[in-house]
């Protein structure tokens, strides 16, 4: 069954796929019939025929018209996804979503979004929030840990005469290159533009700016510590 079930996730994800030989054949049994269930979900709540979608259970989806599949995807149980935004949700190939994951493409009804790009490959982590407002971009071959949050999306607070609700917004949106590594209770703020090879050490707060290619980046404010050799 491993062989097969290791075949099968070869084909799927469209490179070597090799289960680990000491799970237990119950265990795995178990966990195909809940991927199983999963592909079922997807396919009826997102009519995605030609697309190996899995959803997990008690998963809210909203705007389903706006995202867009370009190849097999996991979106884990109890994650809340709202595409409303002017150029929705697309996924690139073998994207997963961890489960507990917000996703909400507009912070207000009077201003929409942007929207989110997530590229090929690529692992979004756990209880993750990601406020799409400014636009997102991520490239491919991204690992995102657990508890991260993006929010491309500023309040102005330039005067103390009046709230700061009412004195507006800015939105620069946020870019992640590709091959980056994303640590666990990462913070990103409006601005952040992540290029191509970097890692993200957890808890590090980015604000906006260019971050050069390769950077190992950290601290509160991060800044760059090194750089990849």
């Amino acid at each position: 069954m491993k062989r097969f079930i290791s075949k099968i996730l070869t084909r799927i994800k469209g490179e070597a796929w090799e289960l680990d030989e000491k799970i237990p054949s119950a265990y795995l049994f178990s966990l195909f019939l809940e991927k199983m269930v999963m592909y079922f979900r997807g396919m009826v709540r997102l009519r995605r025929f030609k697309r190996i979608i899995l959803l997990g259970k008690h998963t809210t989806l909203r705007c389903k018209s706006l995202m867009t599949f370009e190849g097999p995807a996991t979106i884990d149980r109890n994650c809340f996804i709202n595409a409303l935004s002017s150029d929705g949700i697309r996924f690139g190939k073998n994207v997963s979503v961890g489960k507990y994951t917000t996703i909400e493409c507009s912070g207000s009804y009077k201003n929409l979004g942007k929207g989110l790009v997530v590229g090929n490959s690529v692992g979004l982590g756990t209880h993750g929030f990601f406020g799409c407002a400014g636009g997102i971009l991520i490239g491919d071959d991204v690992i995102c840990g657990n508890f991260i949050s993006m929010h491309s999306e500023n309040h102005i607070a330039s005067t103390i005469d009046t709230p700061i609700r009412l004195q507006g917004i800015t939105r620069q949106g946020i870019k992640i290159g590709n091959n980056c590594w994303i640590g666990a209770k990462v913070t990103i703020l409006d601005g952040a533009n992540i290029g191509d090879g970097c890692i993200v050490a957890a808890g590090a707060v980015v604000t906006r700016g260019d971050y050069a290619p390769n950077g190992i980046i950290g601290g509160v404010p991060a800044k760059v510590l090194k750089m990849r050799s």
